[in-house]
């Protein structure tokens, strides 16, 4: 696979050795580069854990892992998800160009090694990703 979005890796079950594990429940993108770091993944046993993007290999049947430890526990996501911004709350937000609105964020495009590549809007429209393209931060409460 050339590229991915985040609906379609969302869909992907997480296996490992033909076994599923979990499903992911959302993507986490790094704060100043926007590159994919990982996945928010629901496991069986109804915990989250954070799967590294670099530890699955991408299928078009599931994300296959080859064990158990690499999908880190409860504290290490939460790790994560505070250095990150999630697809979910990026969803919907205003997309800018040189500073001037060009659409709302419906979904991302990345290469598998988690750079990326393009924004999908809720246009239809997909521009590809470079350094004048801005998504604004989510908004963090103090709580």
């Amino acid at each position: 696979m050339s590229e991915l979005s985040g609906d379609a890796i969302l869909s992907l079950p997480i296996r490992l050795h033909g076994i599923e594990l979990g499903r992911p429940a959302d993507l986490l993108l790094d704060r100043d580069s926007l590159r994919v770091v990982g996945l928010d993944v629901l496991c069986g046993d109804e915990v989250h854990r954070f799967l590294p993007l670099p530890t699955a290999a991408i299928a078009e049947d599931g994300l296959k892992i080859h064990s158990p430890l690499v999908l880190l526990e409860e504290d290490e996501l939460a790790f994560y998800r505070a250095r990150a911004f999630t697809l979910t709350s990026l969803r919907g937000k205003a997309v800018t160009k040189d500073g001037r609105r060009v659409g709302t964020l419906r979904d991302v495009v990345f290469a598998p090694n988690g750079e990326m590549v393009a924004v999908m809007l809720e246009s239809g429209d997909r521009l590809p990703y470079e350094d004048s393209l801005r998504l604004p931060p989510a908004r963090r409460t103090a709580a």
